[in-house]
């Protein structure tokens, strides 16, 4: 009975924990903006970035990470099975794609991803760190380039952690700001004469 109630006390705590919208409370509090309705239209860290200022970026980002690691952290705290911590870290990031704080209509949840999987899979945080900056300084594209580094996760829970879980489980995490990002995809698509024009920017602060 004790380890039925962690594990709910486990999946509410997740969620609570994802689901606060700092990128919409720095909008509301330093450009009176709602977050959701400008730039990319992202409740996240670049479209902070960009449309509130650096300082708030960093401290939305660092957030948005940290929640992702609280969620897992909770649940090992509590002693629960990894299926529980897994479980957890997507709740998390479910939290901040639907938070019950604004009619469910939140962020795409890449930076919470990352905190997720720092925690879980720590040695994966410096080769996709490496692989962000590669891919940045070739395409000045940063929404893409964190995308794209993604990739290192799966390749890390074969070759360093030989785990067929760390395998397949950042795959199905990813796939959650996967679906969020389509629309944005296609948004970029409209605007872009081509891959090449799609991918590569002229520098970080072109925002087709």
């Amino acid at each position: 009975m004790n380890e039925t109630f962690d594990v709910i006390i486990t999946f509410i705590a997740a969620y609570f924990v994802g689901s606060v919208p700092l990128a919409y409370l720095m909008g509301r509090w330093i450009k009176h903006l709602d977050i959701r309705q400008v730039g990319s239209k992202n409740m996240g860290t670049m479209n902070t970035f960009y449309q509130v200022g650096f300082l708030p970026g960093l401290l939305v980002m660092a957030v948005d990470i940290g929640k992702g690691a609280a969620a897992v952290a909770i649940a090992r705290a509590l002693g629960a099975p990894q299926i529980v911590e897994l479980l957890a870290g997507m709740i998390a990031v479910m939290g901040h794609v639907l938070p019950i704080w604004l009619k469910f209509k939140g962020g795409k949840g890449g930076a919470t991803c990352i905190g997720v999987l720092a925690f879980l899979m720590p040695w994966g945080i410096p080769i996709y760190a490496a692989a962000f900056g590669l891919v940045l300084l070739i395409t000045r594209f940063p929404t893409f380039s964190y995308s794209a580094a993604f990739i290192v996760f799966p390749l890390v829970g074969w070759l360093i952690y030989h785990s067929t879980v760390f395998v397949i489980y950042p795959a199905v995490l990813l796939a959650i700001p996967g679906f969020q990002y389509v629309v944005r995809v296609k948004q970029i698509g409209e605007k872009s004469i081509g891959l090449k024009d799609a991918i590569f920017r002229k520098s970080l602060r072109d925002r087709r």
